[in-house]
Order: structure tokens, then sequence, then C-alpha cells
């Protein structure tokens, strides 16, 4: 499988790195947290490690870590809009579920 990034997505991750000066892509990560147990971790790139897999869509590098990619394979990621509140937003096959305040999910 893949990561998939929309149109939306891609031109915002442009702009924040345009407006950074730098950086290879973003970082797609989970880290351990909230009522559901995962929460979804994304920050610019500067370096690739050893274990981070590429995935490119739409213009756009999203690099994951080996540990993180078990639960994100086939994820895609969207940016919205609605009223005041703006953000990236992300459709994971993987998940199970997702807490109330959709902070976190579980697989």
């Amino acid at each position: 499988m893949a990561i998939t990034v929309s149109d939306t997505a891609a031109q915002r991750a442009k702009t924040f790195l345009e407006n950074r000066g730098s950086g290879l892509g973003l970082r797609l990560g989970v880290k351990t947290t909230g009522c559901s147990g995962l929460a979804y971790v994304l920050e610019f790139v500067d370096s690739v490690n050893d274990d981070d897999q590429l995935f490119e869509d739409n213009g756009v590098k999203i690099i994951i870590d080996g540990k993180s990619l078990v639960y994100l394979d086939g994820t895609h990621l969207d940016f919205a809009k609605e009223g005041l509140n703006e953000g990236f937003q992300f459709t994971n096959p993987n998940a199970n579920g997702e807490c109330g305040c959709g902070e976190s999910f579980n697989v």
C-alpha cells in the first residue's frame, strides 16, 4: 500500500515547506498517547533515517519510520478548514476507533 495526499493537503504542505525555507518533506508517525492509545505526529523532515520509508504523492514527500508504517499504511492525508479551525486530517484504514475528541485512535 502507500500513503496518499489530497490536492488540498499537498498545496498546504508545499506552502509550509516554502515558508520554512528548507526540508525534504513531512514525517508522518504515531506516538503512544490519548484515551485511545495512539496519536498522529506530523513534522518537517530535514534528513531521512535508515529505517524510513519514503512515499511521494501530489509532489509531496511523506517519510514514515518502520515502526509507524504498520499503523499508517494506506492512510490518506487531507487538509480541511471548518470555520475558524483548520488542519490536516487522516483517513486511516487501520484505525478501529477514535476517541471522542478525535485526538487519538486505536488499531
